[in-house]
């Protein structure tokens, strides 16, 4: 069993982060503040964390293609 933590940063300059946990089964993403107070989670099984990943994948690539348009047309 794997007992990974991954933090991820707001962009927001508030230090606020997403703390993705995996226990083996589940992929877990707790939203905290700067100091580590806890705001809210969610719990995904594994098929649901790997449409998640292709959901946010996706709309990535519509960003990065937006602001390529707007490079191309500025």
């Amino acid at each position: 069993m794997a007992n990974i933590t991954t933090k991820f940063n707001c962009n927001s300059g508030n230090k606020d982060y997403i703390e993705v946990l995996d226990n083996g089964e589940d992929i877990s993403f707790q939203i905290r503040t700067f100091d580590n107070e806890f705001i809210g989670s969610i719990l995904l099984d594994i098929p649901t964390a790997i449409k998640f990943h292709k959901t946010l994948r996706t709309e990535i690539n519509k960003v990065k293609n937006g602001l390529n348009e707007e490079e191309n047309n500025g």
